[in-house]
């Protein structure tokens, strides 16, 4: 399901009355569940059909039938002694046909109240004045809401119709009786939320602090040179964008569907370029079939437990419960990570399994200087690397390392792993940094290019060369990267945070006026500003505490080819967007907005249960009718393929 503009949830049918508007303070005070997934047919057999969001009218019309009852009251005349008056509303139904707004306040007071280091509150103000990192601003509006202000709230914001959406144990809107009153109301949040983001006033000192100056963009991304991104656009797709949207059946269709083998929940994906793609769970891994229309079971399963398949096993031996699998050597050996605890990724070592006999040949220690050492991931060389038979290296992350890591000998030979009970991997290239990096996750490009996001927000590009100094280094929105992943071109970065999907473009010219991307060089001072994608306050609220994870572009290995969409897991939902869409700056998404960009347009595949992983397969799988590869969508028991059979997926 999904949108078709960027005001998706602007467009319920509605009917209302005194009635409905004396109930709201019942039904603004139920969980979460009250708005919980629509109801939808079963689609294949597995979990839910695609749908598009169920959008509520607009306010106006809201107001429009207000006014023909002839209820006692005028929008455009507020009370005058009612200082920051606005209109309340309150959305109900969740994403189901019956949702709707209902207005909960015709007429109540908004203010922003700054709490105090010993919990009680001061008074409201419309500007700070000074910086307490023990306090933060809360925004309150009559006694219905109390809210802290931060990323969570999902403000939506529409100036053309003077409202902003929020979710706040509920979703919620407010419309304001002047486009003065919406102008205050949106700068005096944008500075409150900066000083609880990064704990400072929000004036242009602080900003250089937190941004540099070649950043500033990103503070003030209304003065951002958006060229690049205007350029890339050109370059993306030869034809145009399609005017009129496909009929939503077709544009995503569910073509095959797997159950988990032997019982074992499924905790990651290893999709296959070659012939296979593989299942991996705690006791083994399920082999699939590659096919156009997405993978299918060969009934063959590797069991780690089977004497058959396990290592020698060592005095240091760790128990095979991977998070992890990396593919390798033309996809016919996997590393597979377990972590040491749960709840945390670091693991000592990794085992490696040769997928052609089903054994697990050998266990290997990460070591340097003689010293045993944590990994918390492991990548490809490269976006293509799997494919290369001939491949014995890989890239590691931990929280302050960055390295290479080779499975041959130092002297150029294969080590002997047959003598060996723990063989040790070389440390071949990399950095042990001395301050806190806090890296979190990393993905390599098509020529080997890096990029890692860390616990602080920050995004670094590192070149082939050299891993000691980024390249460049893009700053924090205040939300811990995730996941990240890197176009095969290395034009595009996309980063994964809890609430949110920021797409940053690498592009830039240097002196000689030659375009290059942040993994070549320092980029300047002329920084185009990253876009965001998020879900509307609707779907958001729907979503509950899930997070985002996982963001990943479509899976290109040839220089020349673009990604053509993205895709990430929120709960029980796989959002999917546009690429082309999203770089497009005249989209009708990102019209009457403030601040950085924000795509809500996408689509949503909707299941069961919650998703381990959502994944497009290699672009060789895509067939003549799609512009895309099939979309493979894992839950814990059953894993799902879906083709797209249009000339591009309408959002």
């Amino acid at each position: 399901m999904g949108a078709n503009h960027s005001q998706e949830d602007l467009d319920l049918s509605d009917s209302e009355s005194e009635s409905e508007s004396n109930e709201t303070t019942h039904q603004e005070s139920e969980s979460e569940d009250t708005y919980g997934t629509p109801s939808s047919q079963p689609s294949g057999g597995s979990g839910k059909k695609i749908t598009d969001p169920n959008t509520p009218s607009s306010l106006d019309e809201v107001e429009s039938r207000l006014r023909a009852l002839k209820l006692k009251y005028n929008k455009d005349t507020p009370n005058p002694n009612l200082k920051n008056a606005v209109k309340l509303y309150l959305h109900v139904g969740g994403r189901t046909e019956k949702s709707k707004w209902v207005v909960v306040e015709k007429v109540v007071s908004y203010s922003f109240v700054k709490t105090a280091s010993d919990g009680g509150e001061e008074d409201d103000s419309d500007e700070e004045e000074g910086s307490d990192p023990n306090s933060w601003w809360v925004l309150k509006i009559g006694s219905k809401v109390r809210a802290k202000i931060d990323k969570n709230l999902q403000l939506k914001v529409c100036k053309e119709q003077k409202r902003v959406d929020f979710v706040a144990n509920g979703v919620w809107a407010i419309k304001f009786f002047s486009q003065e009153e919406w102008d205050r109301f949106t700068k005096i949040y944008q500075d409150c939320l900066f000083h609880n983001t990064y704990g400072y006033e929000a004036n242009d000192e602080n900003k250089l602090k937190v941004y540099g100056k070649d950043f500033l963009g990103w503070a003030n991304p209304e003065a951002a040179d958006d060229s690049m991104w205007e350029d890339a656009e050109e370059t993306l797709f030869k034809t145009p964008p399609t005017k009129t949207p496909l009929k939503r059946s077709h544009d995503l269709t569910e073509e095959l569907g797997e159950d988990a083998m032997n019982g074992s929940a499924i905790q990651s994906l290893a999709l296959g370029a070659l012939d296979n793609s593989f299942l991996v769970s705690d006791s083994g891994i399920q082999v699939v079939r590659n096919y156009s229309h997405g993978i299918q079971g060969k009934g063959i399963y590797v069991n780690f437990d089977d004497g058959k398949s396990s290592a020698r096993k060592g005095a240091n031996s760790t128990h095979l419960t991977p998070r992890k699998a990396l593919l390798m050597r033309a996809e016919t050996n996997m590393l597979l990570m377990s972590p040491m605890n749960d709840g945390k990724p670091h693991a000592r070592g990794l085992h490696q399994l040769d997928i052609e006999t089903g054994r697990v040949v050998t266990e290997w220690k990460f070591e340097k200087d003689g010293a045993d050492i944590n990994m918390r991931d492991i990548t490809n060389d490269s976006k293509g690397a799997q494919m290369d038979p001939s491949g014995s290296t890989f890239l590691g992350l931990d929280d302050n390392r960055l390295c290479r890591w080779d499975m041959r000998d130092r002297k150029g030979i294969v080590q002997n792993i047959v003598n060996e009970s723990t063989p040790v991997l070389n440390w071949t290239q990399g950095h042990q940094f001395s301050r806190g990096t806090n890296f979190q996750c990393f993905a390599t490009a098509g020529d080997g290019s890096i990029v890692v996001g860390s616990l602080d927000g920050k995004i670094r590009l590192y070149s082939v060369s050299s891993m000691r100094q980024a390249k460049t280094a893009f700053p924090g929105l205040g939300s811990p990267i995730t996941h990240v992943d890197v176009t095969y071109d290395g034009k595009w970065i996309l980063g994964t945070t809890d609430s949110y999907l920021i797409l940053i473009c690498s592009l830039f010219t240097d002196k000689d006026g030659k375009t290059k991307t942040g993994f070549s060089g320092r980029m300047g001072h002329r920084i185009s500003a990253p876009r965001l994608l998020k879900l509307n306050p609707v779907d958001s609220h729907t979503a509950g505490t899930s997070k985002f994870r996982n963001a990943q572009f479509s899976w290109v290995t040839e220089n020349g080819r673009q990604e053509r969409h993205l895709v990430a897991t929120v709960g029980k939902f796989s959002v999917i967007w546009n690429f082309q869409q999203v770089k497009d700056g005249s989209h009708e998404c990102y019209q009457n907005q403030l601040g950085l960009k924000s795509c809500y347009c996408y689509k949503i595949v909707l299941k069961d249960d919650s998703i381990v992983d959502s994944r497009f397969m290699h672009e060789k799988f895509a067939v003549s009718d799609s512009p895309e590869a099939p979309l493979v969508v894992a839950t814990p028991m059953k894993v799902s393929s879906f083709s797209i059979s249009s000339s591009r997926l309408c959002m």
